[in-house]
């Protein structure tokens, strides 16, 4: 049984509208180039850091590349606390096709 609830593009959008965090697992790389604003990039490296500073009565979105890793992501962060964890069908590559005005670059 999943933990987390898949949504779409747009359902993400109004959700990050109304407040919701977002953490997204692509590698540095590819987040620099392109991420949802205000997203967080989500890594091995700073898991523990978010884990201690995210909210996690708060929704959070998990983005990757086509919406399958982040399934993995949403259920681990479920099962670490997070109350309302949603994974992004189609990922950020989708994001990027649907809503391409709304597209963050750089490392923040």
């Amino acid at each position: 049984m999943n933990n987390f609830t898949r949504i779409s593009p747009s359902q993400a959008k109004d959700m990050i509208g109304n407040g919701a965090q977002v953490a997204d697992i692509r590698d540095p790389v590819s987040y620099s180039n392109g991420h949802i604003p205000g997203a967080s990039a989500l890594s091995n490296e700073n898991l523990q850091h978010f884990l201690e500073s995210a909210d996690p009565d708060h929704p959070l979105i998990v983005v990757c590349y086509h919406g399958h890793s982040s399934q993995s992501a949403a259920s681990f962060l479920a099962n670490h606390g997070f109350e309302q964890v949603y994974s992004m069908d189609g990922g950020f590559e989708e994001w990027r096709t649907l809503f391409p005005a709304d597209i963050a670059t750089g490392n923040s």
